[in-house]
């Protein structure tokens, strides 16, 4: 597989993008992100439940945005390798005309992206660091997919844990609610755990593993300070596991220990 990447992509050293994938059970990943996984796995256990439960949350978010607040435009921070279920499929399987704005600056996730999206006219990947604000609204790709007169949806799901506060994962967040027109949605969760082992193991663990390309596990009021910006309202049923945000059905993968778990939710610009 290696042989096909771009020279950029050194596969011996494990990515948070490809590690999730593997644990999506998906097929772009290296020995290197399996390596990190097991890893991983010894200091959080429930690791593969949640990253299956945050998937879950991700496609149910769409379907409730699109269907819910009839929006029709995103923009997905972050993206990660393209997997089932994608933002753009789940939420063109209910508005064709839905359009998508894929942001990620991983190589491995663009030279993936750019052979698997399929070609598709209202869907494009801009290949930026997700916390220059300006610079993707500013993209002639932005420009020519998202109407900034009409509601959009903003995704951070399971990225700001990619961010170190240096990088800010608050300024980007008020920087693009800022940008967004009214009646716009921001979905923002990320790992935190309340046992300060953890944070600190796997945080060690990922920044070390990644060659610093990480950000840090974080607690749960941290997550509640990124919805503390002017415009926005928290939406129902509040900030929580996303695995029990508004859960579509009962049978789903159960995190055998909770060490760690995906918190946050949606807010609505006003």
């Amino acid at each position: 597989m290696s042989d096909s990447l771009p020279d950029e992509i050194d596969v011996s050293k494990p990515t948070a993008a490809r590690m999730y994938d593997y644990l999506l059970d998906g097929r772009f990943n290296h020995a290197s992100d399996r390596a990190a996984v097991a890893q991983l796995l010894e200091i959080a256990p429930s690791t593969k439940e949640l990253a299956l439960n945050n998937r879950a949350f991700l496609r149910r978010v769409v379907e409730i945005i699109v269907r819910d607040y009839g929006i029709r435009q995103f923009v997905d921070h972050g993206s990660g390798l393209p997997t089932q279920d994608n933002v753009h499929q789940v939420a063109q399987r209910i508005d064709p005309d839905c359009r998508v704005v894929y942001i990620d600056n991983d190589p491995h996730v663009r030279a993936y992206s750019g052979l698997l999206l399929d070609e598709n006219p209202r869907v494009a990947l801009i290949a930026s660091d997700m916390t220059l604000t300006e610079q993707i609204f500013a993209h002639e790709d932005f420009r020519s997919m998202i109407d900034l007169r009409e509601p959009v949806a903003a995704l951070f799901v399971s990225v700001a844990h990619c961010l170190t506060d240096e990088q800010d994962p608050f300024g980007m967040i008020r920087r693009t609610v800022d940008a967004l027109p009214a009646g716009s949605v921001v979905v923002v969760c990320q790992l935190v755990s309340e046992d300060e082992k953890v944070r600190d193991g796997v945080t060690r663990l990922m920044q070390e593993g990644t060659g610093g390309r990480w950000g840090r596990v974080r607690t749960e009021a941290e997550v509640r300070a990124f919805f503390d910006v002017d415009r926005l309202r928290i939406e129902e049923p509040g900030l929580r596991d996303v695995t029990y945000w508004r859960p579509d059905r009962e049978v789903f993968p159960r995190q055998r220990s909770d060490e760690w778990i995906e918190f946050g939710g949606l807010a609505v610009v006003h």
